[in-house]
């Protein structure tokens, strides 16, 4: 049954809406949780690659258009634990850099308001709370942190091993990825019989079909609706709007559709988490007298700024066979900064980030649809490139652009992009390329299109970003430092809506360390 009113009422379950629910639930307050979308069902299809990837078995069923009118389907998921039920679970801080202006060849990467030391006791609180697996002091760029990983990396497999000890002899610094991943190790690295992550391909992109990823339902939503019956999850709700009193400074009710039935359901304090874009849909949804253009969009800004990192997967061929089963274990952050940060990298500008990804199989090759790749090993079968695959995500900062927007044009969905800062991306891919030709690796690369999403990168939302940017200022910004909406005295957002810019890597950590900092500041109002 729905409650007429509650203390808190928070808006989606992913990273930020669950964190959020974990957090404030330990206070005793009345809280609901709204998600949009069910449990994700437990199923063979959740690790079968052609559902996942090919079919989109679990991706929204939305199409949306772009600025250049054509259509596509986001790469958006609604489930209890949101995107995160299929994310690749890589958990980064930003650098420290990130949190200033960072120049790029298109422009500069707006500086934070809020600065990494404020950022780093949270960031440390969520690490543990997710679990993480990383080993301090491996990687050259990583921001100061007094503490280590609760949890010791996951350990490399033989054959990327071998690519850690080349990439060292060429004088780099490869170090072992941050990943929410709960794997339990033997001392030869193999899962234990209880691990609930095992050594197996299905993980990057896929959903976990034995809980094993570090997702917000796993870690946050789940246990906090066990141990505090103060929590309570409305599931398959859509919020329609949030409704305002005349003057439009309270959210007095958030408008919800159950089973076809409207409900106003009331919250002394309401948290929007829907993603990025989703929450500033949202609050263009919410507009009224008060606030004629959206919710909180005095600026101008509600939808506006829209980031989503220039990423690409990419395929290689080792030259020897790759049966690893777990591959994403190395990252490589020699090329992050400029030349003077990273003396690795000849630019004075930033290129990026590499890391592992999922390993391919013959199926996903396949579905690619490579001609290129297909006229150049015309005798090869999908199976045998599979097996001699070594896979890379590739991550550039792109820059925030008040024209990359999201908003409603005759009902329609709208998303404009268009993208930035792709010199640095391209410098990176044949940057890796140089590093395979010199790692027994062969230095073609190819892409991997349908991890990312057809009709990428419009169609690739895995990261979005900054579409309520928060800042000091009203008439620049949606949010306030605390990430509470400007003019609106309850309301607050805890997705990556607020990032003024994105560094180059992934998201997730820094909404999760915000939603916990978030939280602090409404106890503090309780106080």
């Amino acid at each position: 049954m729905i409650q007429e009113r509650y203390d808190v009422v928070i808006v989606g379950s992913g990273p930020g809406g669950g964190t959020m629910a974990w957090k404030l639930a330990q206070s005793g307050k009345r809280i609901l949780l709204i998600e949009r979308g069910d449990y994700l069902k437990r199923e063979r299809e959740n690790w079968d690659t052609r559902a996942v990837f090919a079919e989109g078995r679990y991706q929204a069923p939305e199409t949306w258009a772009s600025s250049s009118g054509d259509h596509f389907h986001p790469g958006l998921h609604y489930f209890v634990g949101g995107n995160s039920k299929v994310y690749g679970a890589a958990l980064f801080r930003l650098r420290q850099e990130d949190f200033g202006a960072v120049r790029h060849p298109n422009g500069v990467s707006p500086e934070w308001p809020v600065k990494y030391d404020t950022f780093e006791p949270y960031y440390q609180a969520a690490e543990e709370l997710f679990q993480v697996r990383g080993q301090r002091g491996e990687d050259p760029t990583e921001p100061p942190a007094p503490r280590g990983y609760a949890h010791p990396p996951i350990r490399h497999e033989p054959r990327i091993q071998q690519l850690a000890d080349d990439l060292a002899g060429e004088g780099l610094h490869p170090f072992h990825l941050p990943i929410g991943g709960l794997m339990e190790q033997d001392e030869t690295g193999a899962a234990t019989p209880h691990s609930p992550l095992l050594r197996c391909d299905p993980f990057d992109g896929y959903p976990s079909l034995t809980n094993g990823k570090a997702d917000a339902q796993i870690i946050c939503v789940d246990p906090a609706l066990k141990q505090h019956p103060n929590l309570t999850l409305l599931r398959k709700a859509y919020v329609e709007r949030l409704l305002t009193d005349p003057a439009g400074r309270t959210v007095t009710g958030v408008e919800t559709v159950v089973d076809g039935q409207r409900h106003v359901i009331q919250g002394d304090l309401v948290v929007v988490a829907c993603g990025a874009l989703s929450s500033a849909l949202l609050f263009l949804r919410s507009a009224t007298d008060a606030h004629p253009d959206g919710l909180a969009n005095r600026s101008g800004q509600v939808g506006r700024n829209y980031m989503r990192h220039n990423n690409a997967t990419v395929l290689a061929i080792s030259r020897a066979p790759n049966p690893t089963e777990f591959q994403k274990t190395l990252g490589l952050n020699d090329f992050y900064h400029a030349h003077d940060r990273s003396p690795a990298n000849p630019h004075d500008f930033p290129l990026g980030h590499i890391q592992m990804v999922g390993k391919s199989d013959g199926t996903q090759i396949e579905a690619e649809g490579l001609p290129s790749f297909l006229q150049w090993l015309p005798e090869k079968p999908f199976g045998w490139i599979a097996e001699h695959s070594i896979d890379f995500w590739l991550t550039s900062e792109d820059l925030p652009r008040q024209e990359n927007r999201i908003f409603y044009r005759d009902g329609q969905v709208h998303l404009d992009l268009t993208p930035t800062n792709m010199q640095a991306h391209h410098l990176l891919r044949e940057t890796l390329r140089q590093i395979c030709d010199k790692t027994d690796i062969h230095p073609h690369l190819f892409n991997r299109t349908l991890y990312l999403g057809k009709n990428t990168p419009i169609g690739g939302t895995a990261h979005q970003s900054g579409t309520l940017v928060f800042g000091e200022d009203p008439a620049a910004s949606v949010l306030d430092l605390d990430c509470k909406a400007h003019g609106i005295d309850n309301l607050y957002v805890t997705d990556a809506s607020f990032f003024p810019s994105i560094g180059a890597v992934n998201p997730t950590l820094t909404i999760i360390a915000n939603a916990l900092r978030v939280a602090d500041v409404i106890a503090g109002r309780w106080a």
